[in-house]
């Protein structure tokens, strides 16, 4: 039995309508920081499951759980505030 593959797959891998838009990359670049406090909080927990968590790296977490929340909070409150017309409150 012969299997049957596509090449559909490789024809439009490098499509143009692959590649992210101008608008998607500015989406990125604005989570940015929330992505990277969300990469903190994740190598805190790492280090942390190879041993029992000793009071450094519970305070390593929670600061990273901080910094994470604090990213966010600061993304939502510049896209809540670029989201109003005329800078109608």
């Amino acid at each position: 039995m012969n299997p049957i593959v596509t090449v559909q797959d490789t024809v439009t891998a490098f499509a143009d309508f692959m590649e992210p838009t101008a608008a998607e990359l500015d989406a990125i670049e604005q989570e940015m920081p929330v992505i990277l406090a969300g990469v903190e909080l994740v190598d805190a927990q790492i280090t942390a499951l190879d041993r029992t968590p000793n009071e450094l790296d519970n305070r390593r977490i929670r600061r990273a759980r901080n910094r994470v929340l604090a990213a966010r909070r600061e993304l939502a409150n510049r896209t809540a505030g670029a989201s109003l017309p005329g800078g109608a409150a």
